[in-house]
């Protein structure tokens, strides 16, 4: 690396950290501005991201992957008392189980239609337990079919 990417006491510029996690500088900044980030500065006022720094990237990359959003983090970040991180984690955890139990439902009508043996999608009988199900009386509206089988059925 360039002197300018690491110094001697092993910190990154803002470059070399965007680069490591592959991301853009300005998003760096971005969690900085919103206080996610602390970096430290050298002589010369440019941003020093040490080890603490990585780790924290990390953190915020892998809870936006499991669905958090950064003022969510934040607010998580923020705490250390266990109550509270359950009170921040619980609705996140139950959309993520609804989310899970969404695409299952899609995959099983997916791997249906790959294992009906009807030209017609139509008259197989997983699809036709399906439409029964969704046009049976409701009191109230049913959810909607999955995007998968809205697309394929449609025509094409």
């Amino acid at each position: 690396m360039k002197s300018s990417e690491e110094d001697g006491a092993g910190t990154l510029s803002i470059g070399a950290l965007a680069a490591r996690f592959g991301l853009a500088t300005h998003v760096l900044r971005h969690w900085e501005a919103m206080g996610l980030l602390r970096p430290g500065r050298d002589a010369g006022g440019r941003r020093r991201y040490g080890a603490d720094d990585l780790t924290r990237v990390a953190t915020i990359l892998i809870l936006k992957e499991a669905g958090l959003d950064l003022s969510t983090i934040r607010t998580l970040s923020a705490t250390a008392d266990r109550a509270t991180r359950h009170e921040i984690l619980r609705p996140a955890a139950e959309e993520l189980r609804s989310r899970i139990a969404a695409a299952q439902a899609s995959l099983e009508l997916i791997e249906g239609g790959l294992n009906c043996e009807y030209e017609d999608v139509t008259h197989c009988p997983n699809y036709r337990r399906l439409i029964a199900e969704r046009t049976s009386s409701h009191t109230s509206p049913p959810p909607p079919l999955p995007v998968v089988l809205r697309v394929r059925v449609g025509g094409g």
